[in-house]
């Protein structure tokens, strides 16, 4: 079992805390969605993971053990990022025989089918490569290497529409097939969505939730109706925004709906919207609920 644990972690850039006191724990065999707006410092926190740096403070574990300098844990873990290829002067071909020399469960058949979707030149020079297939051969790599926690950590950029599409189905489609841990960092969260089980918020260096999406969603609604009623209804709630046209509000709360208070939104005639991930995402992080979080 490769569950991730991080204990009291904290990263710091001269007096500059990036990370501050991160516990958090990551159970073996899920995909993770990793979101956060830019400055979140997503990309420390999974750097951490992959033995890219220690933490000026705390411990992180896999599998119970510290990863960092841990040959056995680290061949075990695989970060894909977006990389700058222009040195590189070996082809496609190359360094797939690369990744399959250094990682254990690389399947060459999956790897050359992926090849084969992304419509990869084999024999060109990765540095020749429009930055859509640098990063298409990235996550290539990734998944091929069927490595126990495989990290994404926007490796789609570059990448046009069609492209991420076929990246998306190709994590669902090998996800089912071999199941491990994925973590995929993003900010193109409405896009994105329906691949998390669950995710992972962090905010100002701190993690502001870690939930199953379906759990987390149910707590996210709106209800939209005459101003008073909604501000009845809603008076005990936490309510992260609202819109108002005239004598219509919408207010968008985050907590779990108790029976009584759906029945009470029928009662009142309101409308009753489910969010977005999306959308409660940015409401979350918001500034005027920051003293909230």
């Amino acid at each position: 079992m490769f569950d991730i644990k991080f204990e009291h972690v904290t990263v710091k850039y001269g007096d500059n805390e990036a990370l501050k006191d991160i516990t958090v724990e990551l159970k073996d065999g899920k995909i993770y969605g990793l979101i956060g707006i830019n400055g979140a410092v997503k990309t420390t926190l999974l750097s951490l993971l992959a033995s890219f740096m220690e933490p000026a403070s705390g411990k992180i574990t896999v599998n119970g053990q510290e990863p960092f300098e841990n040959a056995e844990i680290m061949s075990e873990i695989n970060f894909i990022y977006e990389k700058d290829y222009k040195e590189e002067s070996d082809n496609v071909k190359g360094l797939l025989e690369a990744a399959e020399r250094y990682r254990p469960n690389f399947d060459k058949e999956f790897a050359h089918e992926l090849v084969r979707r992304f419509n990869l030149p084999l024999d060109k020079p990765v540095k020749s490569l429009s930055r859509g297939m640098q990063s298409a051969l990235n996550v290539t790599i990734g998944l091929a290497s069927r490595t126990a926690i495989t990290i994404f950590d926007e490796a789609y950029l570059g990448m046009d529409a069609p492209t991420r599409e076929i990246f998306y189905k190709a994590v669902l489609e090998d996800y089912a097939n071999h199941p491990r841990t994925i973590i995929l960092s993003t900010h193109l969260v409405s896009e994105m969505d329906y691949l998390f089980e669950e995710v992972v918020i962090l905010h100002k260096g701190r993690i502001l939730l870690k939930e199953p999406v379906e759990e987390l969603l149910e707590k996210a609604v709106s209800f939209t109706g005459a101003k008073e009623k909604v501000d009845e209804l809603t008076s005990d709630m936490r309510v992260l925004h609202t819109q108002e046209l005239g004598g219509v509000k919408r207010a968008f709360i985050y907590g779990k709906l108790s029976e009584e208070k759906k029945a009470k939104a029928r009662e009142l005639g309101l409308e009753v919207e489910s969010s977005s991930l999306q959308d409660l995402f940015i409401q979350l992080t918001s500034e005027e609920n920051e003293h909230e979080i």
